[in-house]
């Protein structure tokens, strides 16, 4: 699973008051992670939330900042009757567990001190990690959720690493995260995913445009590229393709879907009976007709149609054009003169 991005419905350590509304903006742009504070709506409020999250399967996260134990442990019930699958922060765990038992929630605590509101992390960073050490040692205790960039006078990035290195479980990485520098920096030093709230909702993060949206666009565009997945490939033209090579007889290899390639080709008269012993191949006509013999009949097959000729199946395609363009799909191991070898036999291919 590459680096998660979670969406806080939440402005300084409180659920906005029009979360409902900007959770239907990060929703139609597909984000699979948000989640919401303990605090700032009534609990009527946030079921809904979870539900509209849910319906959506994306998978929905509350997370607990209120400081005091009797409000830690009411929220933790609360996390249980909204159905909540993961329930981030708060630090009294050995309260917290018994709530939870049973109830198939995902639990992540805040590691080392945490005081005030917006929360703010305290201890060293050996002082920290020792705190992740102890947590996840706990029967139902998940993951982590670490105030990283709300501990004074660290070193961000090593205090990170420390507490993954320490935990051997997922760390998620909350609060004051603005910019992909710092989002690198998270994926770096091995945590598991992050959380932005209020740098999306108050319009910090750097994007090209004005609004939630183009602040979530910007976001989850750059989560995919530290992730490596943003495509490289932009779209071809058959007619350009094809205009780049006049061989006929001699495959080009224009792209590949997992172990399949696609390949163009130009027929011109007839070409070897043949058949490939594992591969199965598609031929698609561009432009021409082509004529497919078989053992037991013959198919004509004009642009804009194809047919399947399985392994094991011998065959013997003829251009009824003077040239006929041919779009094949089949495995990368395909041969083109299958089990015959003559002067046309092709096994190292160019590309378009």
């Amino acid at each position: 699973m590459g680096l998660r991005f979670i969406f806080m419905l939440t402005r300084n350590d409180k659920t906005v008051s029009d979360a409902m509304t900007q959770l239907q903006a990060a929703l139609s742009l597909g984000v699979r992670h948000i989640g919401f504070k303990d605090v700032g709506l009534p609990v009527e409020d946030l079921k809904s939330l979870n539900q509209a999250i849910q319906n959506k399967g994306a998978t929905s996260y509350l997370e607990v900042v209120s400081l005091d134990r009797d409000s830690e442990i009411a929220s933790a019930r609360a996390a249980v009757e909204i159905g909540v699958d993961i329930l981030l922060g708060g630090t009294r765990v050995d309260d917290t567990l018994p709530v939870l038992a049973g109830s198939g929630l995902e639990y992540y605590p805040f590691p080392g001190r945490i005081t005030g509101r917006p929360s703010v992390l305290e201890g060293t960073i050996e002082e920290i990690a020792a705190s992740a050490r102890d947590l996840v040692s706990r029967e139902g205790v998940h993951g982590l959720d670490l105030l990283a960039y709300r501990s004074p006078d660290q070193d961000v990035p090593q205090l990170i690493k420390a507490v993954c290195e320490a935990a051997g479980k997922p760390v998620i990485v909350a609060g004051s995260i603005a910019d992909k520098d710092r989002i690198e920096a998270v994926h770096l030093a091995g945590a598991a995913g992050f959380t932005i709230g209020t740098a999306a909702l108050d319009g910090e993060y750097p994007a090209a445009g004005e609004g939630l949206e183009a602040q979530l666009t910007a976001i989850l565009r750059d989560v995919a590229d530290l992730n490596g997945h943003l495509s490289p490939f932009g779209k071809k033209g058959l007619d350009a393709a094809f205009g780049t090579f006049s061989e006929t007889w001699s495959p080009r290899v224009a792209g590949q879907v997992n172990d399949m390639q696609i390949k163009l080709a130009k027929f011109q008269g007839a070409f070897t009976w043949h058949f490939h012993e594992r591969e199965d191949e598609m031929f698609m006509v561009h432009r021409g007709r082509l004529l497919m013999r078989f053992r037991d009949r013959e198919e004509v097959i004009d642009a804009g149609e194809f047919i399947v000729v399985p392994h094991g199946v011998e065959h013997c395609p003829v251009a009824l054009t003077d040239i006929c363009e041919v779009v094949l799909l089949e495995p990368a191991t395909t041969v083109n003169t299958g089990t015959a070898s003559d002067e046309r036999r092709m096994e190292e291919l160019e590309s378009v």
